[in-house]
Formats: structure tokens, C-alpha cells, sequence
């Protein structure tokens, strides 16, 4: 794992998961961050969590719905980031999930940084869209 590759918001603690060899951890954080990144940069609340929460985020009317997209497009992006959480996210938040394969675990790690480039270029759109609606 390569640390310069990581998204600097998962950085630190995903790389220092891998140094000890405990991938579960780093899927588990990057996902978990993923999960805050979409929560702070959508201003939703703190009890919204995983599926529900990327539903609330990126479904109809959600702040992280890009409205220049066609709707399916919008829709396969909200089930893009549903499926993380729900595949990769909530079982390390439920129970131990052994998984001891490398290269898998940079996957998702890989996976949720595209996730977190993601939320970074929503930002600055929402806020612009919140700044027109004033």
C-alpha cells in the first residue's frame, strides 16, 4: 500500500492498518470515513447512517445528487456508494470479518478513496447551489 496514493482523509490511520497487517481495520476506516465525508459535505444528521444515509444523500432531491446528470446516472451513483456501505462498511461495523488477503483490502480501500474524490468535487457544486437558492 502505497501511502501517497491514499486520500489524504484516510491517509494516516488506513496506511498504519496496513503496516500491521490488519486489513479488516483499514477497509473498516476508509469506509467509516467515507460514510462522515458523504454526512458532513451533505449537512445531513448525526443519527443518519449507511445505506440510509448514502439514499438520503445522493437519492431524490439529496444535496449530493448531481441534478446536471441524466436521473439513472444520478441513481447508479447513489447505489454505487449504497453497495459500499452495505458490503463493505456495515459488516466490519457488525461483527469480525477476517480478511487477510492484501490485495483485496487496497481494493476497497481504492474503492473508497474514489468515493471520498467523489464527495470532494460535490462540495464545492452544493455550495454554489445552496448560495444561488439564498
Amino acid at each position: 500500500m502505497n501511502k501517497d496514493l491514499l486520500h489524504p482523509a484516510i491517509a494516516e490511520k488506513v496506511w498504519l492498518a496496513f503496516v500491521r497487517g490488519d486489513f479488516a481495520e483499514a477497509v473498516f476506516t476508509a469506509m467509516c470515513t467515507v460514510e462522515v465525508a458523504v454526512r458532513e459535505a451533505g449537512g445531513l444528521a448525526q443519527k443518519q447512517v449507511g445505506t440510509k444515509l448514502m439514499q438520503a444523500a445522493f437519492g431524490q432531491g439529496g444535496p449530493l445528487r448531481d441534478p446536471e446528470a441524466n436521473a439513472a446516472e444520478q441513481d447508479r451513483l447513489m447505489h454505487l456508494f449504497i453497495g459500499a456501505m452495505g458490503s463493505y462498511k456495515n459488516p466490519y461495523s457488525h461483527r469480525n470479518v477476517a480478511l487477510e488477503d492484501a490485495g483485496e483490502a487496497t481494493e476497497i480501500v481504492t474503492l473508497a478513496r474514489h468515493l471520498l474524490r467523489i464527495v470532494d468535487a460535490r462540495r464545492p457544486a452544493l455550495q454554489e447551489r445552496q448560495t444561488d437558492e439564498a
